[in-house]
């Protein structure tokens, strides 16, 4: 068993994803919900999962898109797809779309459960990568927490995933436009103030109290975080 592990279940069936919270519970695996895939997309984009299990057939967004709109916005945590569409093209469509496993319908829930714990043990990316550090800033991305100087700063969801993106690309300049299609998903007009806004919030965040800036706005271009005293 895969110690502690967490996992997002996306299934409109309100039956079939009841049984498989009690089910994977039972197993010792901790399971979230989502009944749409809208809803799976923002759960699974705001939270840290293990594994992400995912019906093909949903409504609002269909699986598959989901999964295509996490990679692309670089989310790689493992995906297992359930659908009643079992054909080797369906299998092969699924795991181009990007997920990890595809199991059809019917399925035995043993098999369900050692397939998700083995999706599990993989890394979805590096170990170095799941914590960023600039300067005396640190973030966290299996715990989802924010430390600078051992001082924890608690962030908003939206908040996390800016601090993630400037983290992510530290000293190279994060234009508006990058910020919108990765954290923002388009869903704003880019004369909006609301990245500005969220700029703010974060840089009296995480500069609050603490003597060296790290969190700049370059005129004209957008935003860099950087310690100036770090070797260029």
């Amino acid at each position: 068993m895969v110690a502690r592990m967490k996992i997002l279940i996306i299934e409109d069936d309100p039956e079939a994803a009841a049984y498989l919270a009690k089910a994977f519970r039972e197993a010792g695996i901790v399971s979230d919900h989502a009944s749409d895939g809208e809803s799976g997309l923002f759960m699974a984009s705001e939270n840290s999962y293990d594994v992400l299990v995912i019906d093909r057939m949903l409504p609002r967004r269909d699986g598959l898109s989901v999964i295509t709109e996490l990679r692309r916005k670089d989310i790689h945590t493992p995906v297992l797809i359930l659908s009643a569409l079992g054909q080797v093209d369906d299998r092969v469509t699924g795991l181009r779309a990007g997920g990890d496993d595809y199991l059809p319908k019917p399925y035995a829930f043993n098999e369900l459960l050692a397939r998700v714990e083995v999706l599990g043990r993989r890394k979805g990316t590096p170990e170095q990568d799941m914590v960023y550090r600039v300067g005396d800033l640190e973030l966290d991305r299996l715990s989802h927490s924010v430390r600078r100087q051992g001082k924890e700063i608690p962030l908003q969801p939206r908040e996390f995933r800016l601090l993630e993106y400037l983290m992510k690309n530290a000293g190279q300049v994060v234009t508006r436009t990058m910020l919108l299609e990765n954290v923002w998903d388009y869903h704003f007009d880019p004369q909006t103030n609301v990245i500005d806004v969220h700029v703010s919030r974060l840089r009296s965040k995480i500069e609050k109290d603490f003597d060296v800036p790290l969190l700049r706005t370059v005129r004209g271009a957008g935003y860099m975080i950087k310690d100036d005293r770090a070797p260029a």
